[in-house]
């Protein structure tokens, strides 16, 4: 870390960091308030999570990441940009999926740019998988949103292999079809490190049936 990340996490993780040895936890207490909920699973250095809530007040926005760095970085942008609408975890995501959130209480979920394990001796390492997504649907409310994105077609498809298969899940798009960027999404840091290595980005966007 850096001495302002780590600064910032000692100054403001008391204020905004949410514990996984909470257990289940009750969100309203959490930002004093209900609202939507928006959780989204490994923000990196937090940038385009802290531009969505900043651009969205009215939601109420939880972001998970294990890289102690990105968590320090996103707790300086918010203290600086005096963002108060955005809680952190700093653990495993399905962790805290399974612990820490009650079933039915996401509004939406979005997973952008997580690592795509590109060899293929990896793939079962990567986060999209049929279990995963099963998780995904019992956090969601019933018409709520999970939305991907990603740089790499082969991840793409094999995310729309997954999601089209979940009997729990349809796609907003018509058929098997990818969806146009939505413009309440930033682009981040390795979509655009994607883009200028030449790479397409990929959103998808499903709704909890």
């Amino acid at each position: 870390m850096t001495e302002g990340q780590q600064r910032a996490y000692e100054q403001n993780w008391r204020r905004w960091g949410l514990e996984h040895a909470a257990g289940r936890q009750d969100f309203a207490a959490a930002f004093g308030r209900t609202a939507p909920l928006v959780l989204e699973i490994g923000f990196g250095m937090g940038a385009s999570l802290v531009e969505m809530a900043a651009a969205a007040p009215q939601r109420n926005f939880i972001g998970v990441e294990v890289h102690r760095p990105g968590v320090g970085r996103l707790l300086h942008d918010m203290a600086a940009r005096d963002i108060d609408n955005i809680r952190v975890y700093r653990h495993d995501a399905v962790e805290v999926l399974r612990d820490c959130i009650a079933p039915g209480c996401l509004d939406t979920v979005q997973v952008f740019f997580p690592d795509p394990w590109h060899k293929k001796r990896h793939h079962k390492r990567r986060l999209i998988q049929p279990p995963f997504v099963d998780l995904l649907a019992t956090r969601l409310k019933p018409g709520g949103t999970l939305h991907l994105a990603t740089d790499w077609e082969n991840y793409a498809l094999q995310m729309m292999e997954v999601l089209s298969a979940s009997a729990d899940f349809t796609n907003t798009c018509a058929g098997e079809a990818f969806a146009p960027r939505p413009q309440h999404r930033p682009p981040t840091k390795f979509e655009r490190r994607g883009e200028r290595l030449g790479h397409g980005v990929w959103d998808l966007v499903f709704q909890r049936v």
